[in-house]
């Protein structure tokens, strides 16, 4: 099966890219586009060309991991593609053929998936304050630690329900609901990835 079947083949693909006519309003509005040398609309072009050594070459690089899924370009385009998903189903086709091993954005979704989607599975939240260690992101400065420090007592007066029960932020996810998400992850095929990925 060629890259192009595998594009095609994804459920999103009919949605996410119908005609892309070049104009570049989406990398015009994308943030990313921005900071790197990123450009959604070349992206597009590229996938709708169908070349499949110059789509490898895409899977192998760091260019499909600077979009930050805000999803900005696909209410922008006149033709309503949204290349935030075909980054997506790049991004998947890059994890299933270990493309992305060889790029350093593309290996931090090992990171990732230890980090924020491990804590998603554990405890129901990626990010908590109590899986963010200070010593490991010292760009949250001294108030991180302090927050961490008398969160039993500061979390209440800031309105969250530390390791409670019922509504509220930072409350404990009910077992039923972490059920769920462990079969959402399973049904969906986010498990087997995972999986994969990991290995790697």
């Amino acid at each position: 099966m060629t890259l192009v079947d595998l594009i095609k083949e994804d459920v999103r693909y009919g949605e996410a890219l119908k005609a892309c006519m070049n104009c570049g309003m989406c990398t015009a509005v994308c943030p990313a586009a921005e900071f790197y040398d990123y450009d959604p609309r070349r992206i597009c072009d590229t996938v709708q060309r169908g070349d499949e050594s110059t789509i490898e070459n895409l899977l192998r690089t760091d260019t499909i991991w600077y979009c930050g899924q805000c999803m900005s370009c696909k209410p922008r385009c006149p033709r309503n593609n949204a290349p935030g998903e075909i980054i997506n189903i790049l991004r998947k086709i890059s994890q299933e053929l270990g493309y992305f091993k060889e790029s350093e954005k593309g290996r931090q979704q090992v990171d990732l998936m230890t980090g924020i989607e491990q804590n998603i599975l554990d405890i129901g939240y990626c990010v908590h304050p109590d899986k963010v260690n200070p010593t490991m992101h010292i760009e949250q400065g001294p108030i991180w630690k302090w927050y961490r420090d008398n969160i039993e007592e500061i979390a209440p007066k800031l309105g969250a329900n530390y390791h409670g029960e019922g509504p509220g932020a930072l409350r404990n996810i009910p077992h039923e609901d972490m059920d769920e998400i462990h079969r959402i992850f399973e049904l969906t095929g986010g498990m087997e990835l995972r999986e994969q990925v990991l290995k790697s």
